[in-house]
């Protein structure tokens, strides 16, 4: 942390005074209690090794970040076989009930797992999320327990899920240090699978959705992987970045704003880029699979970030969506509104450009189509369900007008 970082260069300035160590030890007696209600953590994803480190093993409610190990239990069930890219799953009543964000494609729709995760991983869809964990496990729970047990054998000792998107629970617990023990995983196991968690924007019919990640195609090198956000666990981020051979991974838990998380987050990969002079002087962090767990209850910033005075809402990423709708569907428009509330300070404006368009990846309903084959009619027409409401009604069935009688024929 940034105090014992402190402590350990005065010590090696051979500039220690007992008031220094003493500080030192009371701030190893009162470790389990935050000194600011957030979580960073810099880690190099090839090595392991820590570049940076706050509250790095301090619980947390992860929001939609949940969803980087649904994707990975659905990336194993690719590679073992249980599944294929190709494979339908149903939207049930419940994956239809959950909040937004979401497809909200009707009841009985379905979806295959490829465009499912593109959904998930870009629009932050919570119904997608769903839907895969009852296609592979047949349940929520089965595949939350899934998810737990696959967290424990990849060593993420601080981490327990109870559903697949994040959307508020008590039991949706996890920690920076896990998280990006995660992330590394995904990236030496799943190579072959990385355009999951870089997709620039999504098209289904006329509406585009750009990806939530700030950092796409804004931070140099930006190239994963997800955001989350609900009020008790304030605005999350895992940010990638990779320049020549090198590729760092960013954890932001607990930032005031979608806005701050991202600066944060590039000032944190910046300089981890950027080479400093002194940084031998700097005492090793040690490997992101050593740092020691705090065993506490994860803290709960539900006041500070959904107060009265606040106008987020209780959903996981509620204000990447309302930037999203706002926006439209035109780049220019959405790149605007971003800008103006990003608003970096001035030292660090330039760590982040304006968005420049991108091309969107199709995604749609129904079997994968067959290159070259027409699109069926259905498909071309595509209807969207609304987010919130009550289900679908049903289109009227008309009558069938009835055949004009024929005059009688005259007797002869």
């Amino acid at each position: 942390m940034k105090f014992l970082r402190a402590s350990a260069f005065s010590i090696v300035l051979g500039s220690v005074t007992a008031t220094t160590l003493a500080a030192g030890m009371l701030a190893g007696v009162f470790a389990a209690t935050p000194a600011q209600a957030e979580a960073r953590l810099l880690v190099d994803a090839q090595t392991g090794k820590v570049l940076q480190a706050e509250n790095a093993t301090y619980p947390w409610y992860p929001a939609s970040l949940s969803k980087l190990m649904t994707l990975y239990v659905t990336l194993s069930a690719l590679r073992d076989h249980r599944i294929t890219s190709d494979t339908l799953f149903t939207v049930t009543r419940n994956a239809y009930a959950q909040a937004p964000t979401k497809m909200g494609f009707p009841i009985g729709t379905q979806v295959t797992v490829d465009n499912a995760i593109k959904m998930m991983m870009v629009k932050s869809a919570n119904d997608m999320a769903v839907l895969l964990a009852e296609g592979i496990d047949g349940s929520i729970d089965k595949f939350a327990e899934e998810m737990t047990l696959t967290a424990q054998s990849l060593g993420m000792t601080e981490t327990n899920f109870v559903n697949p998107n994040g959307l508020p629970a008590d039991g949706q617990i996890t920690s920076a240090r896990d998280l990006a023990m995660l992330a590394r995983a995904l990236l030496h196991q799943f190579p072959q699978y990385s355009f999951y968690w870089h997709i620039p924007a999504i098209k289904y019919g006329k509406r585009v959705v750009r990806n939530y990640n700030p950092l796409l195609g804004r931070y140099p090198g930006a190239d994963g992987m997800k955001t989350g956000f609900i009020c008790a666990g304030g605005f999350n981020l895992l940010a990638t970045a990779t320049r020549g051979n090198k590729q760092l991974i960013a954890v932001v838990l607990g930032a005031p704003s979608g806005a701050q998380r991202a600066v944060t987050a590039a000032e944190m990969l910046e300089s981890g880029f950027t080479q400093n002079p002194l940084s031998w002087l700097m005492p090793s962090l040690g490997n992101v699979d050593d740092l020691k767990p705090i065993n506490v209850a994860p803290l709960n910033l539900k006041d500070e970030m959904c107060g009265r005075h606040r106008h987020h809402e209780e959903e996981t990423d509620a204000d990447d969506e309302a930037l999203a709708n706002s926006a439209g569907d035109t780049n220019s428009q959405f790149s605007v509104l971003l800008s103006a509330l990003r608003a970096p300070s001035a030292k660090n404006a330039n760590l982040l450009s304006d968005l420049a368009p991108v091309e969107p990846i199709l995604v749609y309903t129904g079997p994968t189509r067959i290159p070259g084959a027409p699109v069926p009619a259905a498909a071309r027409r595509p209807v969207v369900a609304a987010s919130t409401g009550p289900l679908p009604h049903p289109a009227p069935k008309l009558k069938p007008k009835p055949k004009p009688k024929l005059a009688a024929k005259p007797k002869t």
